[in-house]
This record gives C-alpha cells, sequence and structure tokens, in this order.
C-alpha cells in the first residue's frame, strides 16, 4: 500500500471580537477521486476581554477542525453503510445463518 497525503488547510477570518474558521479536508488518490470534506467553528471575544486575536484563533480553528473530524466520521459512517461487509458472489449467502 502506498502512502497516502491528506492536506487541511485552515481558512480564518476576524470580522470584529467574532473569528470564524474554516478546516477544509482535500483528498486526492487519483484525479477522479478528489473528495473535500468541510468544517467551520466560530469563536466571540468577551468586550471585557483583552483582546489578544491569537486566542479568538486557537479557538475557531479547534472548533472547525472538530467539525471536520465529526464531518469525516459521518463519510466514514455512510461508506461502511453503502460498501463494507462480504463481496456479493454468486450463489453466496455470506449474511445469512446456516
Amino acid at each position: 500500500m502506498e502512502d497516502k497525503h491528506w492536506t487541511v488547510r485552515i481558512h480564518i477570518t476576524e470580522d470584529g471580537d467574532d473569528t470564524r474558521a474554516e478546516a477544509v479536508l482535500t483528498t486526492q488518490d487519483t484525479p477522479e477521486d478528489l473528495m473535500a470534506v468541510t468544517g467551520r467553528g466560530v469563536a466571540h471575544r468577551n468586550p471585557v476581554d483583552r483582546p489578544v486575536p491569537e486566542i479568538g484563533d486557537e479557538l475557531a480553528a479547534s472548533r472547525a477542525l472538530e467539525d471536520l473530524a465529526i464531518r469525516l466520521h459521518d463519510v466514514a459512517s455512510d461508506d461502511i453503510v453503502n460498501l463494507a461487509g462480504p463481496a456479493e458472489m454468486e450463489g453466496s449467502r455470506a449474511w445469512e445463518r446456516p
């Protein structure tokens, strides 16, 4: 099996006290197998807190990655339901009890 390389890019935007992050996972084993999954996260600074932009970036990015993980798990779960199990063989009844 060859090594695979998946890429996650995180895009962060700030608007006043709000920070938004988008984490996009792309996989591409072959040109026709391109897959992208996106997670999103938001952070809001309390107006009484000191403005430290890095904290908003970290929180929003971590939340986007958490959302991405959940969405990727959902993709895998759907694939298990649709694609897993024994291969169909002619005359085989692998899922039936003897």
